[in-house]
């Protein structure tokens, strides 16, 4: 199909937990001005709707994870759906973009949805890699256990690169970050948009070349900001996966209590 026969998708941010940082640890490399600027990390899940579709992009974590990790939790991502009218019922497809414990949490509560997940990542989370402490740190054993089941259950998708999930809504491997992330490209009524999750988790990373320090592979995750350049139509396209930024430049729904901007 050609862009302009594809359907046009809403895309929402929702917004449930943010912890202090400050801004050389978001770097790999020495950065402009103050290293020890306060430079906040936010936790998204991404919700894609249209037509027939209804596609979660990750999971989050729940309010217990958040106080084993020190983070500031904001709201669950189910209620934040609850709030848009969706119940975890109503979610049938949901894309891990990588089994970090802050996008693979919560996975147990979506009963009815089928997981679209890398090979590679799958691979990679239950590897020799995970003997290695700094790399295993970022995962949770529960969740990779509730995929697993899932897996044999028959109710986990592995793709492998890029993947046509339904006309204007893609799966791409990035890598990088961790050994299988996928970003998804989404057409809006503003173009191709690239939910980046960690192929960048802010802005500045992809602006300045300069990754988060979390990293399985450098020439994967710079050749990802390539990849993801060409995969938008345009910078302003691309949304990075834990950028406060992401929340002062789209504009938030009226919901009370809840955390959810417009993308698209």
């Amino acid at each position: 199909m050609q862009p302009d026969d594809l359907p046009r998708y809403e895309v929402l941010a929702i917004r449930y937990a943010s912890v202090a940082r400050v801004r050389q640890s978001n770097f790999l490399h020495p950065v402009d001005g103050d290293p020890d600027a306060l430079m906040p990390l936010d936790f998204f899940v991404w919700l894609v709707r249209g037509g027939d579709q209804l596609l979660l992009v990750d999971t989050g974590f729940s309010q217990v994870s958040a106080l084993a990790r020190q983070r500031a939790f904001l709201q669950e991502p189910v209620q934040a759906l609850g709030a848009l009218g969706i119940a975890a019922d109503d979610i049938r497809d949901v894309a891990i973009t990588h089994l970090h414990y802050d996008h693979a949490g919560n996975v147990n509560q979506f009963r009815n949805a089928r997981i679209w997940l890398q090979q590679r990542e799958m691979a990679y989370a239950t590897g020799r890699c995970m003997c290695d402490a700094k790399q295993n740190h970022f995962f949770a054993l529960d969740d990779i256990s509730v995929v697993l089941k899932r897996l044999y259950a028959g109710d986990v998708r592995l793709v492998d690169g890029m993947h046509r999930f339904a006309p204007g809504i893609e799966f791409h491997r990035v890598g990088g970050h961790t050994d299988g992330l996928q970003v998804v490209r989404v057409m809006t009524a503003r173009g191709w948009a690239v939910l980046a999750s960690d192929a960048a988790h802010y802005y500045e990373n992809l602006a300045k070349q300069n990754p988060f320090p979390a990293i399985h592979s450098l020439d994967d995750m710079l050749a990802g900001y390539a990849l993801i350049r060409q995969l938008a139509d345009g910078p302003d396209q691309i949304i990075p996966g834990h950028d406060p930024q992401v929340c002062a430049l789209f504009p938030p729904l009226q919901l009370p209590g809840s955390s959810i901007h417009r993308i698209a």
